[in-house]
């Protein structure tokens, strides 16, 4: 049997932003309740980035959550992100992507179709993954 690909449990709608966008927007972004603590960076269509919920709070340094604060308006998201993630492709295997997630030097990878995002899975994906294989009979 041929091994489940990631795009069968990453997901699918992600919220990508630009290096020169402003940490307002990712500020914003984060107040939504669903949404994962990952965001990818684009740049001309590509991937350059990702932005962690961790990043963006050691960053903003206890700035609070009143959008008027000066650090929201002057760092941008080139200042926090991380540049050249790792990055699986839709055909990679769950265990694949279950091995690099449990090396814990992530919590998320971008998924790519060729050079564009196609998604994101989390150690969260996987989790959910794996607990449904162990109910089914």
């Amino acid at each position: 049997m041929k091994p489940r690909a990631v795009e069968s449990i990453m997901t699918k709608e992600v919220v990508c932003v630009s290096p020169s966008q402003k940490l307002i927007d990712v500020k914003h972004i984060y107040e939504k309740s669903d949404f994962h603590h990952h965001i990818p960076v684009i740049e001309n269509d590509r991937l350059v980035g990702m932005v962690s919920l961790i990043d963006f709070m050691y960053r903003i340094k206890g700035a609070g959550l009143d959008d008027s604060n000066e650090i929201y308006h002057k760092l941008t998201v080139k200042d926090i992100m991380t540049p050249n993630p790792y990055t699986v492709k839709t055909s990679t295997p769950i265990q694949d992507v279950a091995e690099e997630l449990g090396r814990g030097r992530f919590r998320a990878i971008p998924v790519l179709e060729g050079d564009k995002v196609a998604g994101i899975v989390s150690t969260a994906d996987v989790i959910k993954f794996y607990l449904e294989q162990q109910k089914r009979p």
